[in-house]
């Protein structure tokens, strides 16, 4: 018998109900098995048909791809760029000279130029976001230092996981199960950046997690489950019949 898991928070989409299940987890590091830790965590509450919800930001950190800001040396484009970028009242991002240079660096300064040019143009035609289009999803996802809400973290420049569709793939693998590696916060709405979900499933997905069930602080849930109905456990944890 399955033990008793965390409260599911349910809601409604198109007629149609979901269950959200943050899992809780110690802090995640770098280094640290991804398709391990789903088993250990989320395991003990997975029903056939589920879905995986992972944090970016959770699997960046794992990937080992999150750096103190301490060790960054912005260059002169990187606070050059960082100094025009729109300031706003929900976050730092690339306002931040240490985010920005990590982001060149992933990036490369090519691109990053390009993207410059590419914003100036956008700005001229009355548009907006083309310098994140151009400069890809390092740039986009990256969070500046000082604003993660773990704080093992809180020093730390986190840009977007390596490879979002080939990890969610390598998971689904490991796992048996569908994989969605999400952006939810507070401020936008639910953004699925790699899934291994039917399109059709991914906008239901992403808008059953608008109200951020996960958590923005220090909740440690960086782990949900997504599940269509409210029926209870009847299967194996995984699909393969073993448990965590």
């Amino acid at each position: 018998m399955t033990p008793p898991g965390p409260a599911p928070r349910t809601v409604v989409v198109d007629g149609r109900t979901f269950e959200r299940v943050p899992i809780r987890t110690p802090v995640l590091m770098p280094g640290d098995d991804m398709a391990a830790a789903v088993r250990e965590h989320a395991g003990p509450h997975l029903r056939p048909g589920d879905t995986v919800v992972m944090s970016e930001s959770a699997v960046a950190i794992m990937q080992g791809r999150a750096r103190d800001w301490r060790t960054i040396r912005p260059s002169a484009l990187a606070r050059l760029l960082s100094e025009r970028v729109t300031k706003t009242t929900w976050g730092t991002g690339l306002r931040s000279p240490y985010a920005m240079q990590y982001a060149i660096e992933l990036t490369g300064v090519p691109r990053i130029l390009l993207a410059g040019v590419a914003h100036i143009v956008g700005r001229v035609l009355g548009q907006k976001g083309w310098f994140y289009l151009v400069a890809g999803l390092n740039a986009r996802m990256m969070d500046a230092e000082h604003t993660m809400g773990i704080a093992e973290f809180y020093e730390c420049c986190i840009p977007a996981p390596h490879d979002p569709p080939g990890t969610a793939t390598a998971l689904k693998a490991a796992t048996g199960y569908d994989i969605a590696i999400c952006d939810i916060n507070d401020i936008n709405p639910a953004w699925c950046v790699a899934s291994t979900l039917p399109k059709e499933r991914i906008r239901l997905l992403e808008r059953s997690f608008d109200d951020n069930p996960l958590g923005q602080t220090d909740e440690q849930t960086p782990i949900g489950i997504w599940r269509e109905g409210t029926a209870e456990d009847s299967g194996p944890r995984f699909p393969d019949g073993s448990g965590a």
